[in-house]
């Protein structure tokens, strides 16, 4: 039996995810700054392209500030259903290669490759075949980083990037991490960087050098214990295997404070088409909904009901959402943000063995539209509530019916 490798841990990273997949959805988007997150006022960039990224925009930016840095650039509105179902892809090509696969976030995930060499060969070849894989199959790109920990494999990924692969050798890391900044260890944000660099601590090889007893007078037992093992590469955590995620949200924060309970209950429902969307999605239906509310005031509050039975079509998770909202009974209150969560999440074909005496024609409506919208795009199939008197009618993530389907969504 093979000895197992030294460096058997990869972190798979995929470039510009979200922007990734409209320019797959969109080829004429190809080399073009694109942005997807919100467009109002209050609208942030979820993710943009690298040629995006040239003029200084990143996620989480306000995306009014981005569009100024780059007026030329297209913003598209997030499809989540989209972006978890090229997750599910991504993570069937992982699993191909080890049964120890840890997802971070839709778009990242780390892998112990240990006992895999013995069939695809060593860990830098193994990430090597999933790039290509990745590429081939998905029509997305992804950069990996191979190490013998996680922390130093998230580190290379992120040298790596964009579209490569980073393979550190277990003989190499003092030097390799010695010339980083402190700032590229776990834990350093803005303060501690800043508190480091009062004491001429700059780089990884000056932490290294400062004494035990300093290091901790600068920044407390627990960072100065931390931070002395990520100096020396060292990452005692093991790779977790994916466990079915126990909760899905969404979110909507409103260019201007709504106070109308009909919109809040119009924007309730849009919120239940993207989670009932990603439920199906993964096989999965909530057993409990949960509703969100921000005030004005940046109060914010959360109401939760337990149903019945689990669910996983949005006509249900829209009901008690708004059974929720009514209790509330706001009167004119200003909201800023609404937000609908589910959790308590169980296999969708067990859900609806336990609902065969229900009427179903909802549940077998909305997925009849998930196959409608898989086949010929998300402004296929909308709700008539969901559609704007005042404007273009919008899919349920938010983005513009195409034209062509419009005239058809009524019914």
């Amino acid at each position: 039996m093979p000895q197992r490798p030294a460096e058997p841990i990869l972190h798979v990273d995929m470039d510009a995810f979200y922007a990734a997949v409209e320019v797959r959805r969109d080829p004429a988007l190809a080399g073009r700054p694109v942005l997807v997150g919100g467009a109002g006022g209050r609208g942030v960039v979820a993710s943009a392209s690298y040629e995006a990224r040239a003029y200084g925009i990143t996620s989480a930016m306000p995306m009014a500030r981005a569009l100024r840095l780059c007026p030329a650039a297209v913003v598209v509105s997030p499809d989540f259903a989209a972006y978890t179902a090229a997750s599910a892809a991504l993570r069937e090509v992982l699993t191909s290669y080890t049964p120890l696969v840890e997802p971070l976030a839709l778009d990242e995930a780390f892998l112990d490759v240990g006992g895999s060499v013995r069939l695809f060969g060593p860990p830098e070849r193994i990430g090597a075949l999933i790039r290509g894989r990745i590429r081939a199959e998905l029509d997305l790109v992804a950069s990996v980083g191979v190490a013998p920990n996680k922390f130093l494999a998230k580190l290379c990924s992120s040298k790596a990037k964009p579209d490569g692969l980073l393979h550190l050798p277990a003989d190499r890391v003092a030097d390799f991490l010695a010339p980083l900044p402190v700032r590229d260890l776990w834990g350093v944000g803005e303060q501690t960087a800043a508190r480091l660099e009062r004491f001429a601590v700059r780089t990884v090889a000056d932490l290294r050098a400062v004494p035990a007893g300093t290091l901790v007078r600068l920044v407390g037992p627990a960072a100065a214990g931390a931070l002395t093992g990520l100096a020396r590469g060292e990452d005692p955590r093991t790779v977790v295997p994916w466990e079915a995620p126990k909760g899905m949200s969404a979110e909507e924060t409103f260019d201007r404070d709504v106070d109308d309970p009909a919109v809040l209950r119009t924007e309730l429902l849009r919120l239940a088409e993207r989670v009932a969307r990603r439920l199906r999605a993964t096989d999965a239906a909530a057993r409990t909904v949960t509703l969100k509310l921000r005030y004005s005031s940046f109060q914010t509050i959360t109401r939760s009901r337990t149903l019945a039975l689990p669910a996983d079509e949005a006509t249900t998770l829209h009901a008690e959402a708004a059974a929720l909202l009514d209790a509330l009974r706001l009167e004119r209150v200003r909201v800023r943000l609404l937000g609908l969560g589910v959790t308590n999440l169980v296999p969708s074909g067990a859900a609806r063995q336990l609902s065969l005496i229900a009427d179903d024609r909802w549940g077998r409506l909305e997925r009849a539209a998930d196959l409608a919208r898989g086949r010929f795009g998300d402004g296929a199939v909308t709700r008539g509530a969901l559609l704007d008197d005042d404007g273009p009618p919008r899919t349920a993530d938010g983005g513009a019916v195409p034209e062509q389907w419009r005239g058809n969504t009524k019914g």
